[in-house]
């Protein structure tokens, strides 16, 4: 199944570059002159169904465009940051700048305590019109301090008991059998295996 990805993020690129060979994924051409979308949905499942229906409207093809909409959800934050976890810092916040701050908010809170779940939503549209979503969850623990440099976000501090390490350890490649993208990934694999959207068919 080819797809374009609706995104300006290439940490996303890279994980769906890891995955499954029969999932084609690239940038949207054009992405960056296309307006932008305003995520004010309340979950990360309606922030990717706008952002997949208003691209796939714009850029008017017949190819398929898939959105995500993605993050991190702390139990003792409440599920904080969850949809704000790109800006959970401020707007423009770097991937440093959201990690120090989820530690400085975790200081002092006992390893048993620290349960975080990533949750990957992610919707697929054709001219507009959105055909079906997938979530892919995946649990672990928050770290105390970074460990490796591969990923994103907030991988370095993202314990995978399921891993066996953090996600900042794995190459993309291996890091999508455990991860939440990969996992919803796998699932809108299914879907268009058995709807024939490889093929261009609804």
């Amino acid at each position: 199944m080819r797809v374009w990805l609706a995104s300006s993020n290439p940490g996303k690129l890279r994980d769906f570059a890891g995955m499954a060979p029969a999932l084609e994924v690239d940038l949207l051409p054009g992405f960056f002159r296309l307006p932008p979308v305003i995520e004010d949905g309340a979950s990360f499942a309606a922030n990717a169904r706008k952002k997949a229906a208003e691209y796939s409207r714009a850029w008017g093809g017949e190819e398929w465009v898939l959105a995500d909409d993605s993050g991190l959800e702390v139990a003792a934050l409440n599920g904080a940051p969850g949809i704000y976890s790109a800006r959970f810092a401020g707007e423009g916040a770097s991937d440093a700048d959201n990690n120090a701050l989820l530690l400085r908010r975790l200081e002092g809170v006992p390893s048993e305590r620290r349960q975080a779940a990533f949750v990957c939503v992610l919707a697929v549209a054709r001219q507009g019109q959105v055909a079906a979503t997938f979530t892919g969850r995946a649990e672990g623990t928050i770290l105390t301090a970074e460990r490796g440099s591969n990923g994103f976000g907030y991988d370095p501090l993202f314990y995978s008991p399921e891993a066996g390490c953090a996600f900042g350890e794995l190459p993309a490649e291996v890091k999508a059998r455990f991860s939440h993208r990969g996992k919803a990934a796998r699932a809108l694999l299914a879907w268009a295996q058995k709807h024939g959207a490889g093929n261009g068919r609804h």
